[in-house]
């Protein structure tokens, strides 16, 4: 067989040299969506109300230009380090998406000097802001009944040098352990602590749920039924107590006491009630439990998984056993109020059950917390790191928003970060001025495959914050 020896015409296109353009190009042509989002969703209101003093010099860049650079780097998510700001500032590309100069980007250490500036009083402003943007999305969706998960967070700081608050944690390694409310996809309030502060330290969690009970009636409606979820590291009557008296459901898990083991061993096989979840399957009791230091009983459902997802039968001695404490379906005002809202089922042992396997969810928010920014803090000092992780939050709920009102049609909600920046932001785009106007150009594929009009449209006209 002889050689195949192709025409010129034939042969492939060879790259012979490369030189550079002064075309304004970037590889984040999705940030413009996100930009112009959050210019039309009326935030700017409340951070220059709450943050504008921050700003000591005219100078300087104003608080809403910072924060909304803050906000795109988090999203961004190519670096975890602030240096990687002098980087950008370089780039008149990445400027352009932002409706900026290269001279107007921040460096690294004005980013810093931002975080620095925060007193404690600022700081708690950020719980402030975290609970308006709740309440804007709450008024918008319009539940029946608000469900909210309390639980902890570490955050791995082990091999940070020299944090102040990092401290060992349950998890093995030392970091910080901040106290977070969820609902749904969003992280709703939150408390930074050190990583000693084990889950029902102190009051904290109490004047948590108060001050956002309070919020929630008063904005929302003020007999929407509540139920929090949470795990056993919140068993203690005091915060029992707290919930009932606020009229708050709980469902909550409690501790393994020798005599609930015995008394579950003592019972005969009629007594359980099998139960499905999914491909687990359950077998459950209900009792009433009084613990010794308690002034009154409380419901309990001992629960025990009886075969794994795979369908693998457990013996007795390797079945991991569960006690479940609740304040539902006692005949209290509440349970009206989740007849009427429709959910009668958070009354009866097996509903109880499913709502509790369902905090695996809250888990779930904290895992996409955790892909949206890196988990080690950048500064020594506690206070400057509290600034930073309220940031954090502040820009992984507008992110979670961003999600639901401008790339709904493109990517699901329940998707991770890296899936949404691989889809819409790492778009390569060209910025070119034309007739007076400044034009936002990406390719064909990209135009048709993503609906970048559609998303453009809709990232111009979101619900805005009330």
């Amino acid at each position: 067989m002889c050689d195949y020896t192709p025409t010129p015409s034939q042969k492939k296109p060879v790259i012979d040299r490369v030189e550079a353009t002064t075309d304004t190009l970037t590889s984040r042509g999705g940030l413009a969506l996100f930009v112009r989002y959050l210019d039309r969703i009326g935030l700017e209101t409340p951070v220059g109300q709450w943050f504008g003093p921050l700003r000591r010099s005219a100078k300087g860049l104003g608080v809403w230009a910072t924060f909304v650079q803050v906000c795109c780097f988090f999203l961004d998510g190519t670096s975890r380090h602030l240096v990687h700001f002098d980087r950008l500032k370089r780039d008149a590309g990445y400027a352009a998406v932002l409706e900026t100069t290269p001279e107007r980007l921040l460096s690294s250490h004005a980013v810093k000097r931002f975080f620095q500036a925060f007193g404690w009083g600022r700081i708690f402003l950020f719980r402030r802001l975290l609970q308006r943007l709740f309440l804007w999305r709450l008024n918008l969706a319009q539940p029946a009944v608000v469900i909210l998960g309390l639980d902890t967070m570490v955050l791995d700081n082990d091999e940070a040098l020299q944090r102040v608050g990092v401290e060992p944690t349950y998890k093995k390694v030392k970091g910080f352990q901040p106290l977070q409310v969820t609902w749904e996809r969003f992280v709703v309030d939150a408390v930074f602590r050190s990583g000693s502060r084990h889950s029902n330290h102190g009051n904290t969690a109490a004047k948590t749920l108060r001050h956002l009970v309070a919020a929630i009636r008063t904005h929302y409606r003020a007999g929407v039924p509540i139920v929090v979820r949470m795990d056993s590291g919140f068993f203690d009557q005091k915060l029992f107590a707290v919930l009932e008296e606020l009229g708050v459901g709980y469902i909550g898990g409690g501790k393994m006491y020798d005599d609930l083991q015995a008394y579950a061993r003592r019972l005969d096989r009629g007594a359980w009630t099998p139960d499905r979840d999914g491909r687990h399957e359950w077998a459950y009791f209900e009792l009433g439990n009084r613990r010794q230091s308690w002034a009154a009983f409380r419901r309990a459902i001992f629960c025990r998984l009886v075969a794994d997802a795979t369908g693998q039968k457990r013996l007795d001695f390797a079945r991991p056993d569960t006690v479940i404490y609740t304040n539902l379906g006692r005949g209290e005002v509440l349970d009206e109020r989740l007849r009427r809202a429709g959910r009668a089922d958070l009354l009866a042992a097996a509903g109880v059950v499913a709502e509790y396997h369902r905090r695996g969810g809250d888990e779930l928010v904290h895992r996409a917390l955790k892909e949206f920014a890196a988990e080690e803090l950048p500064f020594r000092q506690f206070r400057p790191n509290a600034a930073y992780y309220y940031t954090l939050l502040t820009a992984f709920f507008l992110y979670e928003t961003f999600k639901e009102d401008v790339c709904g049609a493109v990517v699901p909600l329940t998707a991770y970060p890296t899936t949404l920046r691989r889809t819409v932001l790492d778009v390569a785009a060209k910025i070119v001025r034309h007739a007076g106007a400044i034009i936002l150009k990406v390719t064909e594929p990209v135009l048709h495959h993503l609906h970048f009009l559609s998303l453009w449209a809709r990232s111009g006209a979101p619900p805005r914050l009330a």
